[in-house]
């Protein structure tokens, strides 16, 4: 496709991209070599991008610093991944009705569902812990998951119908004339042909959770134990100093179970991108 622009067009096209990464990969690169200096050199003037006194020490040191770490951890990638199968358990059902049937206020529903992302999770921060209060999960795991899914569920419902729409109803159709019900087509004939649609939701699901369980956790629960690791971070932040170096290796290991997820599954995540977005 880009051979259709000119030399002139495609120059371009290349700085505006190169502009947008360096934009996009600096933070992350700043956060790298802010991991690897000491403490004391962080903010030595002048700046140096580079020096000899880098190491990997924050790396190691993070571990005493903060013992709960590895918990911290696994309570952000548990809370993800619960976050994720609720999402996909209401989203397959909801999509699938909403590709296939016909029904009264189908629209006006769905543009209602999406109306919910209009909203940023601060603006319902009182109701939602009111909620949870009188249900009893303030300081459990199901107070990170219940809003995180809320959030989520309706860009996937909107995300697997486009993909749903594009399957012909032609197949659905020859497996109800050999006399399979409704279920054992959606499980048997619809979901293997969805599976790139579905890893598409899947992963914006995990990486959206994994995102923003920082003001859930400091809203709905105060037990260490359950804190997933943007808000255990906060341990870094001392009485006297903030130990940046350490914070910034404990964030560079935050990111890779999301890094290594999307780079896992980039092939699927573009087959499904493409394949909802072509018109049959």
């Amino acid at each position: 496709m880009i051979d259709k622009y000119s030399a002139l067009e495609k120059l371009g096209l290349y700085i505006a991209i190169g502009i947008f990464l360096t934009f996009m990969l600096l933070p992350f690169v700043e956060m790298l070599l802010a991991s690897l200096r000491p403490l004391t050199h962080l903010f030595r003037s002048p700046y140096q991008f580079w020096s000899d006194d880098m190491s990997l020490q924050a790396y190691s040191d993070i571990w005493v610093t903060v013992p709960k770490l590895p918990r911290y951890i696994f309570n952000s990638v548990f809370l993800a991944s619960m976050t994720t199968l609720i999402c996909m358990v209401f989203v397959v059902p909801a999509a699938y009705s909403y590709a296939r049937f016909q029904f009264r206020g189908k629209a006006v529903s769905l543009a209602l569902f999406l109306a919910v992302n209009m909203f940023a999770g601060a603006v319902l921060l009182i109701p939602l812990y009111k909620l949870l209060r009188g249900m009893g999960l303030l300081n459990t795991y199901w107070a990170m998951i219940i809003p995180g899914a809320a959030f989520l569920v309706p860009t996937g419902i909107y995300l697997l119908k486009s993909f749903l729409e594009k399957i012909p109803k032609e197949l659905e159709e020859a497996a109800f004339v050999d006399g399979a019900s409704r279920l054992y087509t959606l499980r048997r004939v619809i979901l293997p042909l969805a599976v790139p649609g579905l890893i598409v939701v899947g992963v914006y699901s995990f990486i959206g959770a994994y995102a923003q369980q920082f003001l859930f956790a400091i809203t709905f629960n105060q037990e260490r134990d359950y804190m997933p690791l943007p808000a255990g971070i906060f341990e870094f932040i001392g009485y006297q100093e903030v130990i940046w170096n350490q914070m910034m290796a404990a964030s560079i290991i935050g990111i890779l179970p999301v890094l290594f997820i999307f780079l896992f599954l980039q092939k699927f995540l573009m087959a499904g991108l493409t394949a909802g977005a072509v018109k049959s």
